[in-house]
């Protein structure tokens, strides 16, 4: 059943108003695609905000009375609020109450689907439910404290809060496992030397249909946000025959909670790993700007902002007017075209030979195991066999920190 959704937001002196309209227009979209319809978006000009309403205390019982006219069922808030402000908002609203980043974990609760991503959430859904308990259970102390309330008469919240650390402490011993067991994989793929790429972008530019568009795939794609959470690896191959690795990333958004970024911080450091980076952006978004901004702070987070990265301006036909790309080097496609993905890849090996080291060497007949390594680890530009020296004449480009570079050095 789509619940009626009021939308509730403080503008703050100061405050970029491009960036706060952003920010409503996210917070719209996010309500949708957790099943919302939005009825009303309420804006407060304010010096400083509430700190026990939020709002105004006058405000709080307007929007109660427009709550039951419009007969809203749910009430989002643009910021993060306090267990004080939710609970004395809440009983002057009369309906449920939550925040933006509330409302974020449940989309991200609705989308995980591997035991990983599941247990990413539901810690970050616990952090972040755990202090607001504390909050609820300082002020019960201090009413009820006293004779009858220690021992077995222990107050719900109380249990509550203990079985929440527990199951915290759980869920961090699992998450271990999995964090080892994908730091083997990724020793696995370091020691192979295959060539990785991580896409990441903010959060609906393209990437998961990027993804299905290199390796022939058919991850979910949806016009909403955070279609993709559990990162997904496949092999594709670069025109020269360059094989690498591709991973997709889950999305980036401003303002994502910290409980989040910290609970997926294992999956988003896939990112830390890649050997180049395509950056994408919907070019035909108002705030590219801002979206890119997002994405390359927690870029510099993670410690990924020195990878390599090629800036993918997507969503071309959906522009009204000429685009000057703000970052370089840049390409500015519509994935779904053809042609669109060669010329990426092409855009890629590009720049991997201005960074890679030339290379020339003659490799013997019978050297059919090398011959195979530099044709799929390097980018190949001419081979060729030469009678005279009875050997393959290959030259072409590869990563200074490759293995095979003391064989050409040697030959």
């Amino acid at each position: 059943m789509t619940e009626r959704v009021l939308l509730l937001a403080v503008k703050m002196p100061g405050a970029d108003d491009n960036q706060f309209e952003s920010s409503l227009t996210e917070l719209a979209s996010l309500s949708e695609t957790a099943g919302g319809s939005v009825e009303r978006t309420i804006i407060q000009n304010r010096q400083r905000i509430h700190p026990a309403y939020y709002i105004g205390e006058g405000k709080a019982a307007e929007i109660g009375e427009l709550v039951r006219d419009l007969e809203i069922d749910l009430v989002v808030s643009n910021d993060e609020l306090s267990p004080s402000q939710m609970r004395n908002l809440n009983d002057a609203i009369g309906v449920r109450l939550i925040d933006r980043s509330q409302l974020i974990l449940d989309i991200f609760a609705r989308r995980a689907h591997t035991k990983e991503g599941k247990l990413q959430v539901e810690l970050a859904q616990l952090e972040y439910t755990l202090p607001r308990l504390r909050g609820k259970g300082e002020e019960m102390s201090r009413l009820g404290a006293g004779i009858g309330t220690r021992g077995p008469g222990e107050t719900k919240l109380e249990i509550d809060q203990r079985h929440i650390r527990r199951r915290i402490d759980d869920i961090r011993h699992q998450l271990k496992q999995v964090v080892r067991q994908r730091e083997q994989y990724r020793k696995r793929r370091k020691a192979n030397d295959v060539f990785q790429i991580g896409i990441v972008g903010y959060t609906n530019a393209g990437k998961s249909t990027l993804f299905n568009q290199l390796t022939k795939g058919e991850t979910k794609v949806e016009n909403q946000l955070f279609a993709t959470l559990d990162p997904l690896t496949r092999h594709i191959h670069l025109p020269s025959g360059l094989q690498a690795l591709v991973t997709d990333t889950v999305g980036f958004i401003q303002d994502l909670p910290t409980t989040l970024v910290a609970s997926f911080r294992s999956t988003l450091e896939e990112v830390t790993e890649a050997d180049f980076i395509l950056h994408i952006a919907d070019a035909a978004n108002d705030d590219v700007m801002q979206q890119q901004k997002t994405v390359d702070n927690l870029l510099q987070e993670l410690g990924a902002d020195t990878v390599p990265q090629l800036m993918v301006y997507n969503k071309l036909d959906k522009l009204s007017e000429d685009f000057i790309p703000m970052r370089h080097p840049s390409i500015l496609v519509s994935v779904f075209e053809s042609g669109a993905v060669s010329g990426i890849l092409e855009k890629i090996e590009e720049l991997l030979k201005q960074d890679w080291d030339w290379y020339n060497i003659q490799v013997p007949p019978d050297q059919g195991k090398l011959l195979y390594r530099l044709e799929s680890e390097t980018i190949v530009t001419q081979r060729f066999f030469q009678e005279d020296a009875n050997a393959f004449i290959v030259n072409g480009y590869m990563r200074p920190d490759h293995e095979l570079q003391r064989l050409v050095k040697e030959s």
